[in-house]
């Protein structure tokens, strides 16, 4: 009765607002005014009261407010009184009005008081058992920006407090908020910002200087409040103001990650088993799978060396790092006592850069055919029998598959290393040599001795049913996606490098051939480095023959689980750990129930982490052996704003529009001509390299999967950049040297 009486206030400026209290201005409304107050550049505007809803001079008194402002466009959005609190953000749940004429302020007031009783809100606040229904309205001098976003002064996905994240678009920010586009991403630590994800744009929408602008306006609102991190939404206009347009407290902000080395030594993201995990792996992979595969690893080692050295390894938020060996006399006593082990780790670990024929003669010729003749039957009638029984096995037996699958892939991940692995320091020998005695044949910018190994007869790219995204059974697998079924005719470029191959080696023949002894040894390192490209290529194709039938094992498991009321999805077993279904009787566990979602989000949030390729330090005596052979390949380079240095990987060069992907599901959008950027790929990712004129990855190394397969197709290729994904921009166009491992972003 009172507010229709107009006995209440029904309007007051926002600069008059910031003794009111939330309770009366609301929450959004009182917090621009304590802003305001305090100095900040907060456009004017002012508040209508809860007390003037249902008034009937409302239209009356917004009209004279307006006059009183000034102007023509105002933005008007509703600040309810339980809004932007810490607890309850109610964010997206009210209505807000941009760009609106004097004329129709009033009927968007009135709009905003009426999304106070909408079902969408009255659920949110039943939810948190919230009984406040009262709301005001705020109407501010509309800002036109030629750039708007968001600043959030901890990092929403590592809780990082020392980090504050800056997502910006080009004009208004609202699309950015509501989630319709996705904006350029800026992380600012200690006053020095640096790009961290492309907008969707191929324009850049911030500088350097303005993303810091940005983040030091959003810190100076947190320490206002306490340095409590903040959500600021932000605008600069044509004349370069930097506007502060709302600031609420970040709402379920994550405990802060950090990346330290679990022990001693240098530990690498993108080695050994690294390499086939593009991602955080989730909790079965990891308590389940990845035990059993590194079992069947050792298991390969002793029956080769006579003893196991368990490579160490951790998870560090979820992803998975592997760690140097360190010499001891405790390990080398270790080795001496068994006298075979002797020969073959100085031929597999020293002579294979140096001879790498001998090595060959002497160790892993031998190696190979052990492979070839005994362990590879073995693992494919493994497969075949899983394959049979897998639809009918019962639980326990599901189980017991699944661990001989893994042991079996470990031995053949074994064989991969001593044996597959040789290859890249091998080709790191037949390298010198060109470069010493064959520079003028084949010089690095034809692609150098890379040319000799391309076209090889049983490195034809193809895509068959196991190719995996990554070895986490969680991901589908090639024969479950579409990709697969799509062919990329490959032989007319296979059969151009093996032209191109041939003719390359009868250049060399010729300039030799007045050096009979030199001639002898080039073709014999010739030999030997060819033979082993293709046993790597074979090997890497054959690690994951087991993969379509571990994940059918997993997917029963689920069904079991299922029928049993342990889980209400398939998919939420990868949630659960291996000790929780190796129950006596599977099934009949407690359901897992919150930590299942607990453990999806907390994977969630992981996999988006920008994880280093490397933490610790390498040992003194060994220091780090890949770097150094890098180096050798390359030769020096410089980093810098606009070059990105990583592993050379394919010879070459090419320029062409960047396109980042993240997985299988993009895979239909990459187009012909586009460069292929990616955090890593896997063998699912191949029908790709036919349409990509060149490949960037983050992680992988000179043996990676990206690098044998660019060499396949005869594309550049530059892997181990670690931070391409954040630094280029979709769309951005960018040279991608493979020769010298750079790319240049333009």
């Amino acid at each position: 009765m009172r507010a229709v009486m107009g006995t209440e206030p029904a309007i007051v400026e926002l600069s008059a607002a910031a003794g009111l209290g939330r309770d009366v201005s609301g929450g959004k409304a009182a917090v621009l005014a304590d802003l305001m107050a305090a100095g900040f550049a907060v456009p004017s505007g002012f508040v209508v009261l809860p007390a003037a809803r249902g008034r009937p001079d409302l239209a009356a008194q917004v009209s004279a407010a307006i006059r009183r402002l000034g102007g023509d466009r105002f933005a008007v959005r509703s600040s309810g009184v339980a809004e932007d609190l810490p607890e309850a953000s109610y964010a997206g749940l009210y209505e807000t009005y941009l760009d609106v004429p004097a004329a129709e302020v009033t009927a968007a007031v009135r709009r905003c008081f009426a999304a106070a009783d909408s079902a969408r809100v009255e659920v949110y606040r039943r939810r948190l058992g919230d009984s406040t229904t009262a709301t005001a309205v705020l109407v501010q001098t509309m800002v036109h920006p030629v750039a708007a976003g968001v600043a959030f002064t901890a990092h929403p996905v590592t809780g990082a407090r020392d980090e504050t994240v800056v997502t910006a678009v080009a004009g208004l920010g609202e699309a950015l908020v509501s989630g319709a586009a996705v904006g350029e991403e800026w992380t600012v630590r200690a006053a020095a910002a640096r790009m961290t994800r492309a907008g969707q744009r191929s324009t850049q929408v911030l500088t350097s200087a303005r993303a810091t602008a940005v983040a030091a306006l959003a810190r100076a609102v947190a320490g206002r409040y306490g340095d409590t991190p903040q959500d600021v939404e932000w605008a600069i206009d044509a004349d370069g103001v930097l506007w502060l347009l709302q600031a609420r407290p970040m709402t379920a902000v994550p405990d802060p990650v950090s990346w330290v080395a679990p022990g001693p030594g240098l530990w690498i993201r993108n080695f050994r088993l690294g390499e086939w995990l593009p991602e955080a792996v989730t909790p079965l992979f990891a308590t389940w799978l990845l035990p059993t595969i590194e079992g069947g690893y050792l298991d390969g080692m002793r029956a080769t060396l006579g003893f196991a050295i368990p490579f160490r390894y951790a998870l560090i938020n979820d992803w998975y790092y592997n760690a140097t060996p360190i010499p001891s006399p405790a390990l080398l006593a270790r080795v001496l006592r068994h006298g075979r082990a002797v020969p073959i780790l100085y031929n597999v670990l020293i002579r294979v850069g140096r001879n790498p024929a001998g090595a060959d003669e002497a160790v892993l010729g031998r190696l190979h055919r052990d492979w070839r003749d005994s362990q590879l039957p073995a693992y494919r009638a493994l497969v075949t029998t899983a394959e049979a029984e897998v639809a009918s096995a019962a639980p326990a037996r599901l189980a017991e598959l699944i661990d001989r699958l893994g042991r079996q892939a470990g031995i053949a991940l074994w064989y991969l290393a001593v044996v597959g692995g040789s290859a890249w320091k091998m080709e790191a020998c037949l390298i010198r040599f060109v470069r010493r005695h064959l520079a003028q044949v084949l010089p690095d910018r034809i692609g150098g001795a890379q040319v000799l190994l391309r076209g090889l007869p049983g490195t034809e790219p193809r895509a068959y049913r196991h190719a995996v995204h990554s070895l986490d059974w969680y991901h589908p697998v090639a024969a479950e996606l579409a990709a697969y079924r799509t062919r990329t005719p490959t032989v007319d470029r296979h059969a151009d490098l093996a032209a191109q191959r041939t003719a390359a080696e009868q250049r060399c023949s010729a300039a030799l051939a007045e050096r009979p002894a030199l001639l002898a040894r080039f073709e014999r390192l010739l030999r030997v480095n060819q033979r082993y490209a293709v046993i790597r290529e074979q090997q890497s194709r054959d690690l994951t023959l087991a993969w379509p039938v571990l994940r059918a094992c997993a997917g029963r498991l689920g069904t079991h689980l299922i029928e049993s009321g342990t889980l209400a999805t398939a998919s939420d077993m990868f949630f659960c750990t291996g000790a929780e279904l190796r129950q006596p009787q599977l099934g009949s566990a407690p359901p897992p129930g919150d930590a299942v979602a607990e453990r999806r989000s907390r994977w969630e949030r992981h996999r988006r982490l920008a994880a280093p390729l490397t933490l610790g330090r390498p040992p003194r005596l060994i220091g780090d052996v890949i770097a150094r052979t890098v180096a050798d390949v390359r030769g020096p380079v410089t980093a810098g704003d606009d070059v990105l240095v990583g592993q050379p990987a394919s010879a070459g060069q090419a320029t062409g529009p960047a396109r980042i992907v993240h997985g299988p599901p993009e895979f239909a959008a990459f187009a012909a001509g586009e460069v292929l950027v990616a955090q890593a790929t896997a063998p699912v990712w191949t029908p790709l390299f036919g349409r990509a004129a060149a490949v960037v990855t983050d992680g992988g190394t000179l043996a990676a999967h990206a690098s044998l397969v660019a060499r396949e197709y005869g594309i550049p290729a530059v892997v181990g950049t670690g931070t391409a994904t954040h630094r280029i921009r979709d769309g951005q166009l960018i040279t991608v040297d493979g020769t010298k491992g750079t790319v240049t972003l333009h």
